[in-house]
């Protein structure tokens, strides 16, 4: 009986080890000041679904709208940041975001950069979505480049920080400030190097957003809730000088290389939380995305 007693307490502390968050050494979080909402963004549309109290942004979506906001300049490169915290129970269907994209200057033809979550259902967990685009495909097709993650812990409990990183060398995706996915510049082709707005909404993806479109949105759940605030951002405004100085620290080497501490947490999530990567889907006509 002893036996089986350690053996249980055995699982027990290897399951908490895995689900416990390693620390990355470094927090270009700290890096940044936060900023209020207004010193940073203005309403895009859905004026009336989104609220300002204190140092908080909700947006919500209902049967007849969402909300999404828009900063207030054009960035060639930067660190953006906010946390988010999630609305518990039934979301399918319904996209909580904060993303950068030139969509509004090249319709159909747009860079992105995406940080997604995907709505769910009760008693299962929140997809995060990053997702890049360059210049559409070049073939008048949007070719994502999707890696998505379930998180180690439960983001309608609290706020989490969630940042993108976007150099003229690499784009970074940190949670908590813990790196989960890094993607190089390897050529013009495969990487989004026009300027780019911070946006955030909340909006409904019925059509592919839970389970490629098994679960819709249900209004009878409406309405829908997202919440952002520790908005940070960093980076070279489309009006500003230089490229790549006016860039914060995202790792103890500056802007470029990630630690040997921060590339073991990246590795630690998707090892343990990665639940597609793009490179990996024999589904997928690869020589579409020649960096895999």
């Amino acid at each position: 009986m002893a036996q089986i007693w350690c053996v249980i307490v055995v699982i027990m502390i290897s399951s908490s080890l895995i689900n416990a968050q390693p620390s990355p050494g470094y927090y270009p979080s700290s890096q940044v000041a936060t900023n209020s909402f207004y010193q940073n963004f203005r309403t895009l549309w859905g004026a009336q679904h989104q609220n300002v109290q204190g140092d908080t942004l909700t947006l919500w979506l209902d049967r007849s709208s969402g909300s999404g906001f828009k900063s207030l300049k054009q960035y060639r490169s930067g660190y953006f940041s906010a946390a988010i915290k999630l609305q518990p129970g039934y979301t399918a269907g319904v996209i909580t975001s904060f993303y950068l994209s030139n969509q509004e200057d090249f319709p159909g033809y747009h860079d992105e950069i995406d940080i997604e979550f995907l709505g769910t259902t009760p008693g299962k967990p929140y997809t995060l979505q990053t997702n890049i685009y360059n210049r559409g495909s070049g073939d008048g097709r949007l070719i994502g480049r999707e890696m998505r993650f379930h998180l180690w812990f439960d983001p309608t409990q609290d706020f989490h920080n969630y940042a993108v990183f976007w150099s003229p060398d690499q784009i970074l995706f940190f949670v908590d400030d813990v790196p989960i996915r890094r993607y190089p510049r390897k050529n013009d082709a495969t990487f989004p190097n026009r300027p780019m707005w911070a946006y955030g909404s909340i909006w409904d993806a019925s059509s592919w957003a839970t389970e490629d479109g098994k679960y819709k949105a249900d209004y009878n759940y409406s309405p829908f809730v997202g919440s952002y605030k520790n908005f940070k951002v960093s980076g070279c405004d489309l009006g500003g000088s230089g490229y790549g100085s006016c860039l914060p620290r995202v790792s103890p080497y500056g802007s470029g290389v990630l630690s040997s501490q921060q590339v073991s947490a990246m590795q630690w999530a998707q090892g343990n939380y990665m639940v597609y990567n793009y490179c990996q889907d024999s589904r997928r006509d690869h020589t579409l995305t020649p960096e895999c």
